[in-house]
């Protein structure tokens, strides 16, 4: 599956480190594969009450575990995963450059082939309960956590949400794709 996810994925990142926003000390969710392919060139845009500003791209390659940013903008966003989740919607975990220990995560939902809506996982998004039981609060991350169990939780109730914020991203063809 080459898919994308663009200024969502940036949007979604750099989104996630504000508060209300789900983070864990190390991958909650582990094999990760390259579902987007080998090369990514992403085209990234900030959305704001459904429009999108602030275009940015960035290349990123598989290492074996994760993808790796290595080039152009979104320098903020060092590696990142992608997961599938539900239906047409899946789960991106990313290391970035400011905090590289915390794994901060976001639902990208696939809007066509291609094109991606990328929202921070927030935990404002879940219900009380939810957030009591779940949330761990340590150092400066607003909720911690540890399980699979948890992030699925939070990630459901940010999927439920119809946001006019986060990210738009796109994934452009790369060099070997573009003659195809």
């Amino acid at each position: 599956m080459n898919r994308i996810f663009a200024r969502t994925l940036a949007a979604g990142f750099c989104a996630l480190s504000l508060s209300g926003c789900i983070d864990s000390d190390g991958p909650v969710l582990p094999d990760a594969k390259p579902l987007l392919g080998q090369d990514l060139k992403l085209q990234f845009y900030t959305l704001r009450k459904g429009f999108v500003d602030e275009p940015e791209q960035a290349s990123f390659k598989w290492d074996g575990e994760r993808y790796v940013h290595t080039g152009g903008g979104m320098s903020d966003v060092t590696a990142f995963t992608v997961h599938r989740f539900e239906g047409r919607a899946y789960i991106v975990q990313s290391a970035a450059a400011k905090r590289p220990k915390i794994i901060e995560y976001a639902v990208a939902r696939e809007l066509a082939e291609g094109v991606y809506e990328v929202t921070a996982i927030d935990e404002n998004d879940a219900d009380g309960t939810t957030r009591a039981r779940y949330c761990g609060r340590v150092d400066d991350s607003h909720c911690r956590i540890t399980t699979l169990k948890q992030l699925t939780a939070f990630a459901r109730a940010t999927d439920a949400k119809q946001k006019s914020g986060g990210g738009l991203v796109l994934r452009l063809a790369t060099g070997s794709e573009a003659g195809r």
